[in-house]
């Protein structure tokens, strides 16, 4: 299997009911994770090209669900259904990070 292109991480990581610290999966994480990928199959994207990862807990869970592209490092967060394609498109697709999404945001 050659090397991939991009690597992109989705945060899953669940918490028990009435945990009160959030987390993306109970922010709808899962749905994401198979967004990505039937985005990719979609888009004719090659197995192996782009890999997508479901992670536990990558940190700033109020901000989720978070998901992180690499070789980039770069972190999307509070990521939505409608959010899929716009990464996709424009930052797997045409290697920019997807600006209208304010990435890394979740650091200033």
């Amino acid at each position: 299997m050659p090397k991939p292109k991009y690597h992109i991480l989705v945060c899953t990581n669940s918490r028990p009911p009435g945990h009160p610290k959030p987390s993306c999966g109970a922010a709808g994480a899962q749905n994401l994770l198979m967004a990505l990928n039937m985005g990719l199959i979609e888009r004719g994207v090659q197995p192996g090209e782009v890999l997508v990862t479901g992670t536990t807990c990558l940190g700033p869970c109020e901000s989720g669900p978070n998901v992180v592209v690499y070789p980039t490092g770069t972190w999307y967060s509070q990521v939505k259904d409608s959010d899929v394609a716009v990464i996709l498109d424009e930052h797997i697709k045409k290697g920019e990070p997807a600006a209208q999404l304010k990435p890394d945001s979740v650091w200033a």
